[in-house]
């Protein structure tokens, strides 16, 4: 069936069945992965993938369902699964349908062009990855890992309320499409094995330079083949751009008012209290340029805008959806996300960073003068607290003597708070980085931090 055509039928068919507010989300998803390993492409799929669900009140209560099937059949099912599941429903909260803002921003991540590359093109750049970065030092002996992504999607919000037999609504549509390109390369020097990373994220795939991507692997596995551990203690310290986006993506739902209002963040009732030092904004903006999770819109069809969640080390607001606003007494702040076409309404941020600052990396250690930079860690999940803050983390990186990059350093244990780390960071440098995602930040010094090494 016509997609239009079956949109139509099913809100008319919500319509008569009693069901005053629908709302239809329409996911539509083209991928392509592939990994190179000793030459020979492996793991290539190509999928092409589209599901709609159907949200809707029906006596106060909303209800949910979802389809991958567009015929007359499904039109019936998905509407009655909405009423099933609205009686079935235990959430005392109001919730609502959005009738829509007067304007929305106009963002163009979309790149017709990279929906054109041909697959072999794709293929070709991780063959000439792996070829380049074996060539670049016989130390290098393997790449573990090599793959090339390319996704394209759309999403749609088509809503319909009825009031006072009027029915109003809104019909928005929003495409974008990115490329990436992720390596990891070994190098063995006697028994000393050590790993590099390379990657690349791009809407324009003549940016992807197969000699950079390996370069950047290449560089920092040769450099980490003489790494150790340094003696514990305290350590004045920077975090790196590649590595201050993943400790403040494991933290970042502290600043959901979902997590707050059920009493899952210390950052709850703290809004307009310092919580971090003064060189410190924390930035959710969904019209960044190029942004991976920029979008013009929310997923309850909210017109997205920016907003500075910390501002200058004070809480300006924590994230909204229609629900927690309403609950808060607060407008949302257009930060309704869903996991898929089916999933139920959340929060979530979109482009999270933090605010870059003038300084250099080179500058930030040069006012360090000795200490560590933390360049990457791991035991993420396992080894932080997002209630506490707390966390243990395995990290490596490299000393800083006399404010030069000095030696390589690897295990090690990072420990601290994060709450507490904020308001330590004594200066924000300029490099803002975003590693693969739309958490971003450039590199903080952090002040002094716990290190368990030899």
């Amino acid at each position: 069936m016509n997609l239009d055509l079956f949109i139509e039928k099913v809100l008319n068919e919500a319509q008569k069945e009693g069901i005053q507010a629908a709302e239809i989300y329409l996911s539509s998803q083209d991928s392509f992965r592939a990994m190179c390993v000793q030459g020979q492409i492996a793991n290539y799929t190509v999928n092409d993938t589209r599901g709609l669900s159907l949200r809707g009140l029906y006596n106060g209560k909303m209800g949910y369902a979802a389809t991958e099937a567009f015929d007359e059949e499904a039109v019936g099912q998905l509407v009655n699964a909405v009423r099933e599941s609205a009686e079935l429903t235990e959430d005392e909260d109001i919730q609502e349908i959005y009738q829509g803002d007067a304007e929305y921003p106009q963002v163009n991540n979309y790149r017709s062009d990279l929906d054109a590359v041909p697959e072999q093109r794709k293929l070709q750049l991780i063959q000439d990855v792996e070829k380049k970065a074996l060539a670049m030092d016989e130390r290098i002996v393997a790449l573990n890992y090599n793959m090339v992504s390319t996704t394209s999607q759309e999403t749609r919000i088509v809503n319909r309320i009825v009031n006072n037999n009027e029915a109003k609504g809104l019909d928005l549509r929003y495409r974008d499409n990115m490329a990436v390109c992720f390596v990891s390369a070994t190098a063995k020097e006697g028994d000393r094995v050590s790993t590099g990373t390379g990657f690349k994220v791009t809407r324009d795939f003549s940016e992807m330079d197969a000699e950079a991507i390996a370069r950047e692997a290449v560089d920092e596995a040769l450099f980490m083949l003489k790494a150790g551990p340094v003696p514990s203690g305290n350590y004045r310290a920077i975090i790196h751009a590649r590595c201050m986006p993943d400790l403040l993506g494991v933290f970042a739902g502290v600043f959901s008012a979902e997590s707050a209002q059920k009493g899952l963040s210390l950052m709850a009732g703290k809004e307009g209290e310092m919580v971090a030092s003064e060189a410190v904004s924390l930035m959710d903006d969904p019209l960044l340029p190029g942004g991976l999770a920029s979008q013009p819109f929310d997923a309850e069809g909210v017109a997205s805008k920016t907003k500075a969640v910390i501002e200058k080390g004070k809480l300006t607001t924590l994230l909204h959806n229609l629900k927690t606003a309403r609950k808060a007494g607060v407008k949302t702040t257009g930060n309704a996300a869903k996991q898929g076409y089916a999933g139920a309404v959340t929060v979530s941020p979109t482009n999270f960073y933090i605010a870059p600052g003038e300084k250099s990396l080179e500058q930030l250690m040069q006012d360090m003068g000795d200490g560590l930079v933390i360049t990457e860690v791991s035991g993420l999940h396992a080894g932080a607290n997002f209630i506490s803050g707390d966390f243990s983390l395995i990290a490596q990186g490299y000393t800083v003597k006399d404010g030069k990059k000095d030696a390589p350093v690897e295990q090690i244990t990072m420990a601290g708070n994060f709450f507490q780390l904020l308001k330590n960071i004594r200066a924000v440098g300029n490099d803002l980085t975003f590693p693969g995602s739309a958490i971003g930040s450039p590199s903080v010094d952090v002040g002094e931090i716990a290190v368990a090494g030899k």
